[in-house]
């Protein structure tokens, strides 16, 4: 399994991109630095979006990739999400009032996008090449995590959360995890605002690991707000966890 990182940032500033990873250039985890680093021809080639869940920073480059790729491709790029994300997708973006409604153009029959709903706690597969395993974690919205698997590697990700137990129980129940890439946002002394907004700082990233048999499996942190990322790097030191950087691929 093929593993790069498009964005991994909580917001957007120079050299610094919203959440987004690609596996197997085929299968895009969250949809925040899609266009800023695929070339056109590399963007027709993505089939599936995974989507954690329906902030701005995660989905925000579905509608210009639409637009891009639109009479590009034999069939539609389908984008999979909880049933409260795309519904959120329906209502307030693809509405032909923020953007055109690329579900349904050129034709209902054979559109841009097709927008696929799960149950959060569900198991279904993509492609008959991944299967995805989903757990709801702890945010404002409906947040999901995964497991993904091709049948040989697992890879999970956190999605947006603060502390969650479902999440780590799914993680030490998988077979073949690899690597988990796990959500950091806020330093230590922001650990209010974290709480609020349902995010991990460095100090209950320590508390949540002691839940994690890793197995192996390296940590990869990702989701640091731009504002604060060299302040987390040091906070993090001495946790044993890979702070990942733009650009970074890795074969799991």
């Amino acid at each position: 399994m093929n593993l790069r990182v498009l964005g991994c940032h909580g917001g957007e500033l120079p050299r610094c991109r919203s959440t987004c990873f690609l596996v197997d250039g085929v299968l895009a985890l969250d949809a925040g630095a899609l266009t800023g680093t695929l070339s056109l021809e590399e963007l027709c080639r993505v089939d599936h979006v995974l989507l954690s869940h329906s902030h701005f920073d995660h989905v925000k480059d579905l509608p210009l990739v639409a637009d891009l790729i639109v009479g590009r491709r034999d069939k539609p790029m389908t984008i999979w999400g909880s049933r409260e994300c795309i519904r959120t997708l329906r209502e307030n973006m693809f509405n032909n009032a923020l953007w055109p409604d690329f579900t349904r153009i050129p034709t209902r029959r054979n559109p841009v996008m097709q927008l696929r709903s799960f149950r959060a706690g569900s198991t279904f597969r993509i492609d008959n090449r991944y299967t995805v395993q989903t757990v709801p974690v702890s945010h404002p919205v409906e947040s999901c995590g995964f497991v993904i698997s091709n049948g040989q590697t697992a890879l999970g990700m956190s999605g947006d959360t603060g502390p969650t137990d479902k999440l780590w129980k799914l993680f030490n129940r998988s077979k073949n995890l690899k690597a988990v890439l796990l959500e950091t946002s806020f330093p230590n002394k922001l650990q209010q605002l974290a709480d609020i907004s349902g995010h991990l700082t460095p100090q209950t990233l320590a508390t949540e690991l002691k839940k994690f048999q890793r197995n192996g499996a390296e940590v990869m942190l990702y989701h640091l707000k731009p504002a604060f990322v060299q302040q987390l790097k040091r906070e993090v030191n001495g946790l044993n966890v890979r702070v990942l950087e733009l650009d970074d691929t890795f074969e799991l």
